[in-house]
């Protein structure tokens, strides 16, 4: 099981409830995840329903055009796993803000 991180990786899903979101293929402009993970690889994640303010930031593991929400770090749940309603949301790799390591202006380690 390998952390991967990459730019630019996006797709569409139509998960509903809690369950793991399959996912459907990339967005234009983007790469699909399995360009660059492999099975059992894991990544940061976001998913984000188009039309409604429901959203999730978590942990994930990639398996056959599956990712698995195995962490929830933050959500519009209370950081709990978002019960999902149909329709299209857009799931992409990302750096969560409280996994992120920075400089500051001082080009300090903050």
């Amino acid at each position: 099981m390998v952390l991967v991180l990459k730019d630019r990786v996006k797709e569409t899903t139509t998960v509903t409830g809690t369950g793991a979101a399959t996912l459907a293929g990339y967005v234009d402009g983007f790469q699909a995840f399995s360009a660059v993970l492999s099975d059992s690889d894991t990544t940061y994640y976001a998913i984000s329903h188009r039309s409604s303010d429901e959203w999730e930031v978590g942990l994930g593991t990639y398996s056959s055009s599956t990712l698995t929400r195995t962490t929830v770090l933050e959500s519009s749940s209370g950081g709990s796993a978002v019960s999902f309603t149909a329709g299209t949301k857009d799931v992409f790799i990302t750096l969560p803000a409280e996994k992120a390591v920075a400089l500051d202006s001082n080009d300090d380690l903050s």
